[in-house]
Parts: C-alpha cells; sequence; structure tokens
C-alpha cells in the first residue's frame, strides 16, 4: 500500500528525522511513537501530501506520490486518504449530516465504492439520530465520532490518524480503536500517531520516529 523509502525532513536547521523507510499493507495498522516534537504528525503530513520531505521518495501502489503536482495530489487525498486529526476538522457551522455527506459524495462518483449510509455510520458511532444537529453545538468526544463516521462513509484506502484519542475517555478510546481496526479488516491501511499506550497495543506494528520497526 503505502512504501517510505529514506524519507529525511528539517526544519530550518533542525533535522526532525533521517532516512526512515517503513511499508504500510493493506489492512495493517501501525502506530508512529516518539516523544512530542519528534516530528510524528510531520511524518503523517509527508504521507498525506500535505507537507514535502526534504529527500526520500513514498510510493502508493508503487507510484512515487512524492512526484505528485497539485491535481494528483488533490485527487490523491479525495480519492485514497481519510484523516481522523485531533482537531476534528470539521464543518462547525453545519450539521452532522452535512459533515458526512461532503465524504460521500466522492464516493459515490467512483466504481465499486459501496459503503454503509450516513444514518448508518452515525449509528455505529452511537450518535444514531443526531444528524441534525449542528457541529459546534457537540462536545469535544461526540465531534470525534462524527470526524469516525466521516471515515466510514468515505471508505479510504488509507487512514492517517493523529492522536485521535487523545481527548477521549476509554469507551470512546475504545470505539475509535474498533471501528479503525473494522476498516483495517475491510483492506484500509491505517497509520497512527499517538503517546497512548492503549492505541500503540492495538497495532500491528510500531514504529519509533527516529528508530527501527518493531515488529510485534
Amino acid at each position: 500500500m503505502i512504501d517510505v523509502e529514506g524519507l529525511s525532513k528539517s526544519c530550518g536547521e533542525r533535522t526532525l528525522w533521517r532516512d526512515v523507510s517503513l511499508t504500510v499493507g493493506p489492512g495493517e495498522m501501525l502506530a508512529l511513537v516518539g516523544p512530542s516534537g519528534s516530528g510524528k504528525s510531520t511524518l503523517l503530513n509527508c504521507l498525506g501530501l500535505l507537507d514535502r520531505p526534504n529527500a526520500g521518495v513514498i510510493r502508493h501502489e508503487g507510484k512515487d506520490i512524492t512526484r505528485f503536482g497539485r491535481r494528483e495530489a488533490r485527487l490523491f487525498r479525495r480519492d485514497v486518504l481519510g484523516y481522523l486529526f485531533q482537531g476534528y476538522a470539521l464543518i462547525e457551522n453545519a450539521t452532522v449530516e452535512e459533515n458526512l455527506e461532503v465524504a460521500v459524495k466522492p464516493r459515490r462518483a467512483l466504481r465499486d465504492q459501496a459503503g454503509p449510509s450516513v444514518a448508518e455510520a452515525l449509528q455505529r458511532v452511537g450518535l444514531a439520530g443526531r444528524h441534525k444537529e449542528t457541529v459546534h453545538r457537540l462536545s469535544g468526544g461526540e465531534q470525534q465520532r462524527v470526524a469516525l463516521a466521516r471515515l466510514l462513509v468515505q471508505q479510504p484506502r488509507l487512514v492517517l490518524a493523529d492522536e485521535p484519542t487523545a481527548a477521549l475517555d476509554r469507551d470512546n478510546t475504545g470505539m475509535v480503536l474498533d471501528s479503525l481496526r473494522e476498516m483495517s479488516r475491510a483492506g484500509c491501511a491505517v497509520v497512527i500517531a499517538t503517546h497512548d499506550d492503549t492505541v500503540r497495543d492495538a497495532c500491528d506494528n510500531v514504529f519509533a520516529v527516529g528508530a527501527p520497526l518493531v515488529s510485534k
């Protein structure tokens, strides 16, 4: 799914990481771990083409995505990627349903991309019947569940999650992990930057940023 070879990233005179190489296959959950400031989020952003490495190659299904132009990168993010970030990235003045429909429309435009309906996704994350509520009226945990429901209807092939459980209690953390595992079983590759030992232990492999890959 994703092959990273010799990736390096610097910010000014500071090198965040150097010569990062890893592979994430379909159906695999990989945890990125390391202290604050180690560059976990930056590595996620490079995988999602939101940032560029200084050196190295990122390949998706054999294609070098680091060479993508603006249009190719936009289509890659639309058709392949799904995001689950700590800041939720929701449209706060829109309804829950409207936020999910933004993800459903691109899926409908692609062939053979069946997936759960908005109502089904909301039921899975414990928000059944809440589709007409405005996002800014929801709690932080509820907004994270909306972001997760958006992933479920989007049906991406690669999920990038940045500290997705940082503001959640144990029950909601379990719900997020169960949903991500369900997606991985369907063939999605999942990469999670985390400080949470529970999240790390739920993943198939662990990559300590700046250290070798640790296989379980």
